[in-house]
C-alpha cells in the first residue's frame, strides 16, 4: 500500500469561464423580458410581463395589449421585480409577437416560462 504514490486532482472548476463571464459582464448583461403564466382557481390564468426598459410607459403599453387580445390587465409595482404587467388568460404567445412587432423588444431577448 505505501508503494501507491495517491495524487488528488488539483481543484477544478467547471463553472469558473461561466461565473467570469457573468460577474465582467455586470451591468451590461443581457436582460430579458420575461413572460409568464400563473395559474388562479380552476381554468382561469394570469399572464405577466417584467423586465421591461425602464424608460417605456408601462401604461401604454398595458393600454394597448388590451385593446389588441380584447382582454383586462393592470400594472403591479412589485418591490423586487419593480413594475409588472398583468394580463388576464393565457396570452404569452400573443404578448411575445406583440413586443417584437412594436419594437420594444427583440425576439431573442423574450424568455416564454409556463407550462
Amino acid at each position: 500500500m505505501s508503494d501507491l504514490d495517491v495524487q488528488l486532482p488539483s481543484a477544478f472548476d467547471p463553472f469558473a469561464e461561466a461565473n467570469a463571464e457573468d460577474s465582467s459582464a455586470g451591468a451590461g448583461s443581457k436582460d430579458y423580458v420575461h413572460v409568464r403564466i400563473q395559474q388562479r382557481n380552476g381554468r382561469k390564468s394570469l399572464t405577466t410581463v417584467q423586465g421591461l426598459k425602464k424608460e417605456y410607459s408601462y401604461n401604454k403599453i398595458l393600454k394597448d395589449l388590451k385593446k389588441e387580445f380584447c382582454c383586462n390587465g393592470t400594472v403591479v409595482q412589485d418591490p423586487e421585480l419593480g413594475q409588472v404587467i398583468q394580463l388576464q388568460g393565457d396570452q404569452r404567445k400573443n404578448v411575445a409577437t406583440f413586443l417584437v412587432q412594436a419594437g420594444i423588444a427583440k425576439k431573442d431577448s423574450i424568455k416564454i416560462h409556463g407550462f
